[in-house]
Parts: structure tokens; C-alpha cells; sequence
């Protein structure tokens, strides 16, 4: 196993600049965004039609020594809205394209979420059995949006060679193991998760003992945490929509690794990864309000290299 990053928390910074950085940190594999949520600040799916840039791109990671461990694309190709949801699909399509191209096994994507029913403005994420019509809402989301969408997506996948790896994230429609392996029912398996323990901890969920369930759907790992704060949660629950930056007043808020749960617990985490199957990168991702990109990003490779385990020809042991 070993470490990564998803640069959009560099993207004041060229690519070359980026990879410059870390370098510095021992960091020799990214995770980079195309579009969408995550923007494109150091791979544009202009590449696919510009074979000039597609070289120089490839030649500035290999002069460095990096490879890159998944594009991600993050959007809502379900979004009522016709026109951002034909920007999403198209991002879609087109970074499991470069993906293709660039040799690239996984490329991380949100399963999306649609409105209540046709003519819709706005996404309705269904938290809730009960008045009944919310289960009409979710029936008719996977019946007649999700379900094609998602069938049709996967073989595109499939037939260039490209897995894609579903962050599991409240307000779509697979935000926990169970939506996300129905997703994987239905799309089959060419669609796994992007395990992003954070997303599990503020929902209750056991991140170790969620990937018992998950299992070898797991792709591709980001690396982030999360504080819950007690003191708060009696007031707001967990489903608190305050800013993140309101942090005095919020029952949690995402953190750096290790500002949220200590070496021990992250120890059990990565080897239980391991123990299911997963010996890939964990790719930091930072969103921690209370820390700059910068300390982020230093903190979380000085406290993940204390923890992660290691390969070296005939052995493997913590470090």
C-alpha cells in the first residue's frame, strides 16, 4: 500500500509545480480531477483531441516519476437540470475515455442523484421511508433514472477497459454499502467504490466494518477524516447543514488524518484494506477547515507514513 494525493488542494499550482511539491514529500502517485466538482486544473480532457498536449502531459509524470492512480470526475449525471446533467455525463464519457488512453485502470465518479419526478429543478435526496411518498420518489429515482443510466454507463466502462470507482456520498443515491452495492447489482462489476472513511463515520457507519460488507467492491481509497463533536450532535444530529466553516457550531466536520482518529485506529483501518483485498493507494484528499492546504497535506503524509503498510521483495511490515 502506499500514498497519494488528489490534487485539487494544489490547483494554485501548475502540474508541473504540483508534482514539484510533492516530490518533496515522497509522494510519487496522484489522483487527479477532469472536470466537474473537482475541476481540471492539472488534466484537461482536451488531451483527447490534442495529441501534442497528450505528450507533454505524459512526459511531464514520467520525467517526474509519477503515475496516476484514478481520474476523477465527480458529478451528478442524474441532475434533473437536462443541461448540467449532459455536462456531467459528458465529463463522464470523456475521463473514462482518457483514462483509455493514459492506461489508467479507475476513474472516481458520485452515482448521482435526480429530482422527485420529471420536470424536476432540483435533486431530492430521500433520507426517509415515511410519508409514503418518499418511497414513490425513491422507487421512481431508481426504476426509471437511475437504473438506465447507470446500465448504460457501466458497459461503456466496460468496453474500454475502465472500472468506475463510486464515492459513496450523502445527497446521491449511493452513500452508503447498501445503496452502493445495489448500485453494483444493477450496473455489475465494472462499478465499485471510492472509500472515502469519512463519508462513513459522520453517518454512524463503521468505516473498518464497512469494508467487511463492501469487500472487493472497493477501487480506490481517499484518505481523510473526520471529528465528530458530541457536544453539538444532540443539538444538530448528524444530518447538520450549516456551513463547514461554522465549526463551533457543527456536530462534525472533515479533518486531516490523524486529527480525527489516531494511529491505532488507522492501523486496523488500512489492515483490514488489506486483509479484503485492497493493497492500493490511499490518496489524500483535504477538506479539514481548521488547517491550510499546505498543513493538510504535511500532516497527513508525516502521520499515514507512520501507519501505512509497506512492500518491500519478500516482506511486508509497519514502518
Amino acid at each position: 500500500m502506499r500514498l497519494g494525493v488528489f490534487t485539487p488542494l494544489l490547483s494554485t499550482l501548475p502540474l508541473e509545480g504540483a508534482l514539484e511539491k510533492l516530490s518533496t514529500l515522497g509522494i510519487r502517485t496522484v489522483e487527479l480531477g477532469t472536470g466537474n466538482y473537482p475541476g481540471d486544473a492539472h488534466c484537461k480532457l482536451s488531451m483527447l483531441e490534442d495529441e501534442a498536449a497528450l505528450a507533454k502531459f505524459q512526459k511531464t509524470l514520467a520525467d517526474k516519476e509519477f503515475t496516476i492512480s484514478a481520474l476523477s470526475c465527480h458529478g451528478n449525471g442524474l441532475h434533473p437540470d437536462k443541461e448540467q446533467a449532459k455536462v456531467a455525463r459528458e465529463t463522464s464519457r470523456r475521463t473514462i475515455l482518457l483514462a483509455e488512453k493514459l492506461g489508467v485502470s479507475t476513474i472516481v465518479d458520485f452515482a448521482g442523484c435526480p429530482g422527485s419526478t420529471v420536470g424536476s429543478k432540483y435533486p431530492n435526496w430521500v433520507t426517509c421511508p415515511w410519508p409514503p411518498e418518499y418511497l414513490d420518489i425513491l422507487k421512481w429515482q431508481w426504476d426509471q433514472v437511475v437504473t438506465p443510466y447507470w446500465k448504460e454507463h457501466a458497459k461503456f466502462a466496460t468496453d474500454h477497459g475502465v472500472k468506475i470507482a463510486i464515492e459513496m456520498h450523502p445527497g446521491f443515491v449511493a452513500y452508503s454499502p447498501e445503496t452502493m452495492l445495489r448500485l453494483r447489482s444493477i450496473a455489475g462489476p465494472s462499478v465499485g467504490c471510492n472509500y472515502d472513511p469519512s463519508h462513513m463515520f459522520w453517518q454512524g457507519i463503521d468505516p473498518i466494518e464497512a469494508i467487511r460488507v463492501l469487500g472487493d467492491a472497493i477501487f480506490h481509497v481517499h484518505a481523510k477524516d473526520t471529528q465528530m463533536y458530541p457536544a453539538n450532535l444532540p443539538r444538530t444530529g448528524v444530518l447538520d447543514t450549516k456551513p463547514y466553516t461554522d465549526e463551533r457550531n457543527r456536530g462534525w466536520i472533515f479533518r486531516t488524518c490523524g486529527f480525527g482518529h489516531g494511529a491505532e485506529w488507522w492501523k486496523e483501518f488500512v489492515s483490514t484494506l488489506r486483509m479484503f483485498g485492497y493493497d492500493g493507494v490511499l490518496s489524500i484528499e483535504h477538506e479539514d477547515s481548521l488547517l491550510s492546504p499546505d498543513e493538510g497535506l504535511n500532516k497527513a503524509v508525516e502521520f499515514l507514513n507512520s501507519v501505512v503498510l509497506k512492500e518491500t521483495p519478500g516482506a511486508a511490515w509497519w514502518v
